[in-house]
């Protein structure tokens, strides 16, 4: 997601995603219009006897509905702050927590296969929305009758974070209650299979809200149920392709430096072009005097124009932000930094620093499949995280 950082808490940093600052507005228009409507719910639900009038009259909707939208957002922040906070007590780093188009994602560093654990992190955020939810009520005894604005959003704040918390408890993997039904499956088997389990009812649940927003003409439902969808078939793959590559180091599936083709920086396109062709390769290392000083690709050489290929050396278009990997790195470590910035392929350096080979999606890849066919994958599956 292509997001920014607006501060932090707790040293968690927290960022808004583009798609964010495009829901906000939905949110507040949506609110907004519909002041009438949540007067008719709140009134007998919450007895808070609100008169419909004056709070639709001129922008009063439009100021409801946009301090409603940020309280509301401000609601899953804290919610994703209680998942980060507990995962924080058992060890667990939080990368960052960002708002986005379908509410807030807190992105911790690894992922806890005790079941207690996961159990205490994934109730967390529900609690902090119940907490919300009746703080918000009984704030409502304190606020003046005659501040009806003040009444309305509080009321509708108190509503909508017990709707949150048990939309969250749903058994939608990966969301929260996906994540507990996990944590109690993990009780009597495997993290892996319980994970696949897991997965296979969020999918199902996914396809059932799906089809309810579809019927309903709810696009923000179809939206979420594609998430999930797409987040449960995604962590059953991850959990697969860890118990696959366990004990696995980025040496054991690199291509070695003596089979390593790279080009120096002088080349010219022209014949770095004619190599590629030669030898069947779209990427190359590019070294000096035993030195990695940048990485080539067919894409850039094919940003020279063909009138001026022999004119250009590699150096002037090759890429020098070249992210690599120690070969004692996990082979999955590999895979996710292939995966986070969009590459093909990563150099890979030894203790000293110096270029030790290089490692390829497609290496990764068939090291999988052969993984696969060996049985092994499976053996992982059942040996790790077995009950405690």
């Amino acid at each position: 997601m292509r997001s920014f950082r607006i501060g932090s808490v707790f040293g968690i940093p927290i960022k808004l995603d583009l798609t964010f600052l495009l829901i906000l507005p939905v949110f507040a228009w949506l609110i907004g219009t519909q002041v009438g409507y949540w007067v008719e719910i709140m009134n007998p639900l919450l007895g808070l006897g609100l008169t419909t009038e004056p709070l639709t009259a001129g922008m009063m909707p439009w100021i409801l509905g946009a301090a409603a939208a940020i309280g509301l957002f401000a609601g899953v922040v804290l919610h994703e702050l209680g998942h980060s906070v507990v995962a924080m007590r058992f060890g667990f780093p939080i990368d960052s927590i960002t708002l986005w188009i379908f509410g807030g994602i807190a992105r911790l560093t690894d992922q806890p296969e005790n079941w207690l654990e996961e159990l205490l992190i994934a109730i967390a955020g529900p609690i902090v929305s119940i907490v919300l939810g009746v703080g918000s009520y009984l704030a409502l005894f304190v606020i003046p009758v005659q501040m009806e604005s003040a009444r309305f959003v509080v009321g509708y704040l108190a509503l909508m974070n017990i709707v949150l918390a048990a939309f969250n408890l749903l058994p939608g993997f990966p969301m929260d209650g996906g994540r507990v039904l996990r944590a109690l499956l993990a009780r009597t088997r495997p993290f892996a299979e319980a994970t696949q389990t897991a997965a296979e009812v969020g999918k199902l649940f996914a396809i059932l809200l799906g089809l309810f927003g579809l019927i309903g003409g709810n696009i923000i439902l179809i939206g979420i149920a594609f998430f999930i969808y797409i987040g449960a078939t995604g962590e059953a793959q991850q959990t697969v392709l860890s118990a696959a590559f366990s004990g696995v180091l980025v040496r054991d599936v690199m291509t070695h430096e003596e089979d390593l083709e790279t080009v120096s920086s002088d080349t010219s396109i022209a014949d770095l072009l004619e190599t590629m062709f030669q030898q069947r390769h779209t990427g190359y290392p590019v070294v000096d005097n035993g030195e990695l000083v940048g990485m080539i690709t067919l894409d850039d050489a094919r940003s020279v124009r063909p009138v001026e290929r022999d004119a250009y050396t590699v150096r002037e278009v090759m890429s020098t932000d070249v992210k690599t990997i120690p070969a004692d790195n996990d082979a999955l470590d590999a895979l996710e930094t292939i995966q986070q910035h969009g590459i093909g392929r990563l150099p890979v350096i030894d203790a000293d620093g110096n270029i030790a080979g290089i490692i390829s999606r497609t290496d990764l890849m068939t090291a999988f499949d052969i993984i696969k066919s060996s049985g092994r994958s499976e053996e992982e599956l059942s040996r790790r995280e077995q009950p405690s």
